[in-house]
């Protein structure tokens, strides 16, 4: 069978994988800083060069305008018709590597080196600016394309792959990429992702549904001027004491949302989700000792354990408040404005433009006297749930079975990829993650690494997944 001459063919792949993947990794793609902009587009050359030598036709798409272009996009298709068609995202753009003094090494000089330390037995890792966050993840599926190619010819499925350069400086041409290009999107049946993790080394896991996000940012105007607070305190509104009133409105007792109607589309937990993960065996307790917190830490949403509120409950935080005199010493004063950065994360059904909505009016509704708000939207993103029981999900499931020798788990994440809310909410795109990194692997921080079993695992099971998908019956 192919697949079986696939599989023999990949150890002997393994160091020319890792060796293409550590000149990718020289690349400084990083899409924030505009003077990294021909990096990014090296970067999206390498890529597009990689999937022609695995049998593909692959191009760069133009995103922006004229007069404010962004990074290309990498897109290639290949493989059979007729049969299913696996839609494969990633990124190859990667966060700055700041603070550099934090680096062991330079964090575009990739480096293979073995960890040291008790307990879960690391493994030897590349360590460099997007090892694991997200060109080791994506290139687990380009060599399994390649494999495929060198070893049976070529895929035995349909396949596009679609490389986003903008998804680390907020992905602000890809929607208008999807919307331009729907009808040959529409076309997959199912979009496959790897920038997500596994539970731990040796526990791999597909992530079935990811939050969604509603991004606002509230000022709050009083006095045109700031004001001496001896002279005028008591005797106006002050911005900055009624906005954290108003904001200590958001929750009840129970730790719940106080928008109206925030939980109505909330899809609920099925006591098939909540057993499984039980089983999980997720200990609370560690977590918060790694992040320098105590058992008594443990609080959210009233009914629900941890994992339960990450991956299942919509949640509000505050990202970050301003007004005043911050600086060094003391400047008294009434500030003129107030401001609050609010995320809510969302879950399945949720809305993000309903949910934005509904903050306008809740905060109009407690407008303080004297006072008026200036409030805007930064950024959105819709929740992704797949069922548990669809078939490309089962076939995904199977690949990582045979490649791991275990069963995967299925889990959710409390996290939001902008790319799945979208391709759901735009074309009706199911998105299937299958991810290989772990949770020390320091993404966006430095010293960012990738395991290279876990790169191994990586490029086995999209070598199966194939196989897998191309056994289902359309």
């Amino acid at each position: 069978m192919s697949i079986d001459r696939v599989v023999a063919s990949l150890p002997a792949r393994h160091k020319p994988a890792l060796d293409r993947l550590i000149e990718w990794l020289r690349i400084p793609s990083i899409s924030t800083d505009p003077r990294h902009a021909p990096d990014c587009r090296r970067a999206a050359e390498w890529a597009a060069g990689q999937l022609r030598e695995a049998g593909f036709r692959a191009e760069l798409r133009e995103t922006g305008s004229k007069a404010k272009p962004g990074h290309p996009i990498v897109w290639a298709t290949g493989g059979p018709a007729g049969g299913p068609h696996i839609l494969f995202y990633g990124h190859y753009d990667v966060q700055p590597p700041d603070p550099l003094e934090l680096w062991e090494s330079p964090p575009f000089e990739p480096v293979v080196r073995a960890a040291e330390g008790p307990g879960d037995v690391p493994q030897q890792r590349v360590v460099a600016r997007g090892a694991v966050d997200d060109k080791g993840q994506v290139a687990t599926f380009l060599e399994a394309l390649r494999a495929w190619k060198d070893a049976a010819g070529g895929v035995p499925v349909r396949v596009s792959v679609l490389l986003e350069g903008e998804e680390e400086s907020g992905s602000a041409n890809l929607e208008q990429y999807l919307r331009e290009h729907s009808a040959e999107l529409k076309q997959a049946h199912v979009c496959v992702i790897s920038d997500t993790g596994m539970l731990g080394r040796g526990r791999p896991a597909i992530t079935y549904g990811v939050r969604g996000l509603c991004y606002m940012e509230a000022v709050l105007h009083g006095p045109n001027q700031d004001l001496h607070s001896g002279l005028w305190g008591g005797r106006c509104p002050n911005p900055a004491n009624e906005i954290v009133k108003v904001l200590a409105q958001l929750w009840d007792a129970d730790r719940r949302v106080t928008l109206p109607g925030f939980y109505d589309r909330v899809r609920e937990l099925s006591p098939g989700e909540r057993q499984a993960w039980s089983r999980l065996a997720y200990n609370q307790t560690e977590a918060l000792a790694k992040i320098g917190l105590s058992p008594a830490a443990d609080v959210g949403e009233k009914g629900y354990s941890a994992v339960e509120r990450e991956w299942a409950r919509p949640t509000a935080e505050i990202n970050g408040i301003y007004g005043g005199y911050t600086q060094t010493g003391a400047k008294t004063v009434i500030p003129a404005k107030a401001g609050a950065k609010v995320s809510f994360r969302l879950v399945a059904d949720q809305d993000p433009g309903e949910v934005a909505r509904a903050f306008r009016a809740w905060l109009d509704q407690r407008t303080p006297p004297g006072c008026r708000w200036e409030v805007h939207d930064h950024s959105g993103g819709f929740p992704g749930t797949v069922a548990t029981e669809s078939p490309f999900l089962q076939a995904a499931a199977r690949a990582v079975q045979q490649a791991a020798g275990v069963s995967p788990s299925l889990i959710k994440s409390g996290g939001s990829i902008p790319v799945v809310g979208m391709l759901k909410g735009m074309l009706g795109l199911d998105s299937i993650m299958v991810g290989f990194g772990l949770d020390d692997d320091r993404v966006h921080s430095p010293n960012e690494k990738f395991e290279i079993p876990c790169f191994h695992l990586g490029i086995a099971t999209h070598a199966r997944l194939l196989d897998e998908m191309a056994k289902l019956k359309m």
